[in-house]
């Protein structure tokens, strides 16, 4: 099953697991919207079923409303991979010190979940 990050949160989230709040926009408008809501420096991230999408331009700061409205222009459309993106998931940014990044596989033989 391929989700996309926003709906992994979700999920996560909906079993209790907390999660740094987002939501997800299909245009610029939107996506201003919701910042304004944050407030503040917030994330604007391509969500499309591909890795990579931080090099590829698709992971923007941004700390002004104009700054969202230009980088959800710009993603909105964009191809990731051959991949078009037709939303965008906005979140508060973090002040992060590590990062690290978790892949959940279904291993059938041994029917249980292997994280990555």
């Amino acid at each position: 099953m391929d989700i996309h990050e926003y709906q992994a949160k979700e999920i996560l989230r909906a079993n209790g697991i907390p999660v740094p709040p987002g939501e997800v926009a299909t245009t610029p408008d939107e996506a201003v919207a919701i910042a304004e809501r944050y407030g503040g420096t917030v994330v604007v991230k391509a969500q499309v079923h591909s890795g990579g999408r931080g090099k590829a331009g698709g992971v923007k700061l941004a700390a002004s409303t104009s700054e969202v409205r230009e980088h959800a222009e710009n993603i909105l459309g964009m191809k990731i991979s051959g991949l078009t993106v037709e939303k965008v998931l906005i979140t508060p940014a973090e002040d992060i010190d590590t990062e690290a990044y978790v892949g959940v596989l279904i291993d059938r033989k041994a029917q249980a979940a292997t994280f990555i």
